[in-house]
């Protein structure tokens, strides 16, 4: 699969994302996407259409607590390698210039 990104592996366009891009950025991450990953991506998404913006990782950790009971460190290992670097690569948004890596 053909999957246009920049040099990072973040999506030139985040309107192109599908579940098939998804998975395919996953692999490429070493990550076997779970219910619970496409609910967090979900929520990632619907974020992003009604706020054309990324959510804040404390978005998500709040969003977990909620709907699972997860506690503030779930973000990471669904996400080992950081929610900029995975969840928001993963979730087709482009790389936010002003977070960290965490």
């Amino acid at each position: 699969m053909q999957v246009e990104t920049d040099a990072e592996g973040y999506l030139l366009e985040p309107d192109d994302w599908n579940p098939e891009i998804a998975r395919e950025l996953a692999r490429r991450e070493g990550i076997l996407l779970t219910e619970e990953h496409w609910e967090v991506m979900d929520f990632m998404r619907d974020h992003l259409r009604d706020h054309r913006v990324a959510p804040d990782v404390r978005h998500v950790m709040r969003y977990l607590s909620q709907k699972r009971g997860a506690g503030r460190n779930r973000v990471f290992e669904l996400f080992p390698y950081g929610y900029v670097q995975q969840a928001c690569k993963i979730a087709g948004m482009r790389r936010p210039r002003a977070w960290s890596s965490g």
